[in-house]
């Protein structure tokens, strides 16, 4: 059974929680076992909680599951890219599988409504990863 730590983004709880449950009904799909869940304020927050969950030894695998709607200015931009590029340095840094279930940037409020089963996506693909590696 693989033991996955999860990482919820609270900005735009309306999405976000939606998207935490499809990360747990994936993860019971899988028989796979959520061992610790840590919600953080945003995306650009995730890769901290990521690296403190992928030390543990009985984590085998970090989902990371937000999402970044678009606003006035490119901020969505710079947040999605520093977010993406610390989950990446975390998951080669810890060696653990660290996926990235954030939507966006550049999608509307709605857009974001739609994709909620990214946080399902993350799951498997944490899963699979852990599987085969």
């Amino acid at each position: 059974m693989v033991s996955l730590g999860l990482v919820v983004a609270r900005f735009n709880r309306e999405v976000t929680e939606q998207m935490e449950e499809r990360a747990l009904e994936a993860a019971a799909d899988r028989s796979a076992d959520v061992v610790e869940t840590l919600r953080v304020p945003g995306a650009y927050d995730a890769p901290l909680a990521a690296d403190r969950l992928a030390r543990r030894e009985a984590v085998d695998a970090v989902a990371v599951v937000g999402t970044i709607v678009t606003g006035d200015t490119d901020h969505d931009s710079v947040i999605a890219d520093a977010a993406a590029q610390g989950l990446t340095d975390v998951s080669l840094d810890r060696d653990t599988p660290v996926t990235f279930g954030v939507g966006g940037p550049g999608m509307s409020g709605a857009e974001a409504r739609e994709r909620v089963d990214k946080g399902a996506e993350a799951v498997d693909a944490a899963v699979d990863l852990a599987e085969e590696l």
